[in-house]
């Protein structure tokens, strides 16, 4: 037991290097105009899986101090919000990205249990994890944000869309990449890990 919850802190200690290293490479955040896509989901994921809800959880307030960081200056979008509000910009950031990775683990183990290929749940989890990502991200962001002057200009830009239209064109093509890299990558990597330390 104990030397499991040695190996379980070195895996999470790891994967807070790498999500850290991420942060300030090109890796974590690709620039796509007014958002990015975040390819640090990943690594939350796979700790969700491997570890646990709880290390999803670390991970996931890891992955969000480090895009409230980009909002200091590194991300155009974010230092437009952090101008209007900070702590309403840290509750866009940073909760929201805890709470994906511990409901990553979650529902992982929850398919698990039933999924009788024990693949299939494994890219499940990590495409469910990307999607959380973006919902619950977007859905802080009109919650907080989206009666903002800042808001309604880019909102008036793009035709007066509905709430929904404006949130899919939005997050539409961060989505729609960010969802089959994170499910590919995280769950490939993540069935490979649960092999390495069966045979461990």
């Amino acid at each position: 037991m104990k030397n499991k919850k040695t190996l379980e802190m070195v895996q999470m200690a790891v994967l807070i290097a790498i999500i850290l290293i991420m942060a300030i490479t090109p890796l974590g955040y690709l620039r796509t105009g007014g958002l990015e896509i975040s390819l640090m989901t990943v690594p939350v994921v796979i700790g969700a899986m491997s570890v646990g809800p709880g290390c999803g959880a670390v991970l996931g307030l890891a992955f969000g101090l480090t895009s409230f960081y980009q909002c200091f200056g590194m991300s155009t979008f974010g230092a437009a919000l952090l101008n209007i509000n900070p702590f309403l910009t840290f509750l866009v950031c940073v909760p929201t990205r805890a709470l994906m990775g511990y409901l990553s683990g979650v529902l992982f183990r929850a398919m698990y249990k039933v999924d009788k290929t024990k693949t299939v749940s494994y890219f499940a989890a990590a495409l469910l994890g990307a999607f959380m990502n973006t919902l619950f991200f977007m859905g802080m962001l009109m919650i907080c944000f989206g009666n903002s002057d800042y808001l309604q200009d880019m909102n008036a830009s793009l035709g007066n869309l509905n709430v929904f239209a404006f949130i899919l064109a939005l997050a539409g093509i961060n989505g729609l990449l960010e969802m089959p890299l994170t499910c590919i990558a995280g769950g490939a990597v993540s069935k490979a890990l649960s092999r390495a330390f069966r045979k461990a």
